[in-house]
């Protein structure tokens, strides 16, 4: 299991992970008509990298993850960078309660991975979008167990077509696929795929 709180301090300074960041902001920003007047929720936001590459092309954005130590790390960065737009939330979906705020957007950025129920966190998505909302997930394609060098419980990665079905039973259309980045490691070479998705 990876203890996010003990990696938190010095997560953005592991190479490789602003660029990959930046990356998903500027594909994201491709696939979706950004806008200041929408309000959005990144998911397992970490230190918030991906929410701060967005920050200038959207309304308000709760970054919520379910690791304290990342989540103080994100008010530190707030403060500052000084943006008026931005709050951190505590929130473990696979246990809490929906929050009661909708969403225009939600977003992951190497989350999905993560969460054992993967229809059961899209499903969620799916009820915090509000209509016409629009769920973007970038995170790994299918591999072959490499990828993680600690142990690791979760998933290697995700076939494309499985994941579109998925995404389509809990209640998400026009979903397109886009690689943004790889990462290389170890002499092998890991696509990151930018889905996306609007609600039904």
């Amino acid at each position: 299991m990876i203890d996010f709180d003990a990696k938190a301090q010095g997560w953005d300074e592991v190479p490789g992970r602003k660029e990959r960041a930046d990356a998903v902001a500027k594909a994201m920003r491709k696939e979706v008509r950004l806008a200041s007047n929408m309000t959005a929720m990144e998911y397992g936001c970490g230190t918030g990298l991906l929410s701060f590459a967005l920050q200038p092309f959207l309304g308000q954005i709760i970054l919520a993850d379910s690791s304290p130590g990342m989540l103080e790390v994100v008010k530190e960065k707030i403060a500052a960078s000084k943006a008026k737009n931005m709050a951190p939330l505590l929130l473990d979906l696979s246990a809490d309660p929906l929050p009661s705020q909708r969403f225009d957007l939600i977003y992951t950025l190497m989350t999905l991975h993560h969460v054992p129920d993967t229809l059961g966190i899209l499903q969620k998505f799916q009820a915090l979008l509000r209509p016409s909302g629009i769920l973007c997930i970038a995170d790994l394609d299918k591999e072959d167990g490499t990828f993680h060098r600690d142990e690791f419980h979760g998933h290697h990665g995700f076939d494309r077509g499985e994941l579109t079905g998925l995404m389509v039973r809990a209640g998400f259309e026009h979903i397109r696929f886009s690689t943004p980045y790889s990462v290389e490691r170890d002499s092998k070479v890991y696509p990151l795929f930018l889905a996306v998705g609007e609600k039904e």
